[in-house]
């Protein structure tokens, strides 16, 4: 490495940068909320409503620590042991409705539009994996400008059980049409990087979504970075 430096030097070239991955992925999975769009924060708002709607409130640290987990399992995580099927209920449609009456305040995350076209151009498979619904799911893709076709898709409504489950991944390496060594998983949460761990794909992560790098290492990411713009080189250098 260091005689590599030595010539680049002599040369005048810029020695080679060594990437986590040290290739270019066939396929990238990219979770949405929190990744590529500025959500997280919005989504803890609404389930502080729900929580509280369902009788159950919950400070915003402890809702921020469970985004990205599936919603069963973040009910699980937040509502105290036992609670019936009704309040799950009632605190799940208290955060869908405080949160689709928030969409507009939706933001894509600085470069990630630009990324996608970038990755698309080169022929590179994007695939968004997220653990949000369908009708949630659609809703980011307009905010991205993203239309049906231009990427590959999975959500919530493809499994039994989101992340930090590695169905989702699963299932987008199976529309991407790539193997688990040939992609890589971006996503903000400590459970994107869990599940793509569990499904045998490298994990990339973001810190757009709050989390720390400490932690998103220790998960199992091999690079955390701020943003998605800041991967642009990771991928497609």
């Amino acid at each position: 490495m260091a005689e590599g430096a030595a010539a680049a030097r002599r040369t005048g070239l810029a020695a080679p940068r060594r990437t986590a991955l040290g290739r270019r992925p066939k396929a990238v999975l990219f979770d949405i909320d929190g990744t590529l769009v500025d959500s997280n924060y919005l989504h803890v708002d609404a389930w502080m409503r729900g929580l509280e709607q369902a009788g159950h409130p919950a400070p915003a640290w402890r809702v921020h620590r469970s985004i990205g987990m599936d919603s069963e399992a973040l009910l699980d995580d937040l509502l105290p042991e036992g609670a019936g099927q009704e309040v799950r209920d009632r605190a799940s449609g208290g955060h869908k409705s405080a949160y689709l009456d928030s969409t507009d305040r939706l933001r894509p995350l600085p470069g990630a539009r630009e990324l996608i076209d970038e990755l698309r151009a080169a022929g590179t498979t994007v695939v968004l994996a997220t653990s949000a619904p369908e009708d949630e799911l659609r809703i980011l893709m307009d905010v991205l400008g993203l239309d049906e076709g231009d990427v590959a898709t999975t959500n919530a409504d493809d499994v039994d059980t989101a992340k930090p489950h590695p169905g989702i991944i699963a299932v987008a390496l199976e529309r991407g049409g790539a193997t688990a060594a040939e992609s890589v998983m971006i996503g903000d949460a400590v459970w994107d990087v869990v599940a793509a761990g569990r499904a045998g794909v490298p994990a990339l992560a973001v810190r757009s979504g709050g989390i720390g790098r400490d932690e998103l290492a220790e998960a199992g990411a091999r690079r955390v970075v701020d943003g998605v713009a800041d991967l642009r080189a990771e991928l497609l250098d």
